[in-house]
């Protein structure tokens, strides 16, 4: 079994930062991807940013030159550095793997169970 933590959430005023972190814990022989969606009220989940075993990343447009997303392998644990937030950044933000279990399973998606980010004066 396994889990993904979220952590870091919370109220920020426009400008601001916060730091979320995910830690993937459980059976785990490998890693391909972790990564950011957001979802926002009404609106569909989205991708924010991710980074791939390689250490290749991808960022959606909207936060390209505000977020950085990092990893600690050796942890299992993703971070995304958000800088200079917006309003329009409020949403629930989701944590997101991709992961094989044991050597000769097949790889499989997780997800977190969410955290709230608000960025509100």
């Amino acid at each position: 079994q396994v889990q993904l933590v979220e952590s870091g959430g919370g109220l920020v005023q426009p400008g601001g930062s916060l730091r979320l972190s995910c830690a993937a814990s459980g059976s785990i022989f490998s890693i391909d991807f972790m990564g950011w969606y957001r979802q926002a009220p009404g609106k569909q989940r989205e991708l924010v940013a991710g980074i791939r075993n390689s250490g290749n990343t991808d960022y959606a447009e909207f936060v390209k030159g505000r977020f950085t997303i990092s990893r600690d392998g050796a942890k299992n644990t993703v971070f995304l550095q958000m800088n200079s937030l917006k309003p329009e950044d409020t949403a629930v933000y989701y944590c997101n793997a991709v992961i094989r279990a044991f050597n000769s399973s097949p790889m499989r998606n997780y997800w977190g169970q969410g955290t709230q980010v608000t960025v509100s004066s």
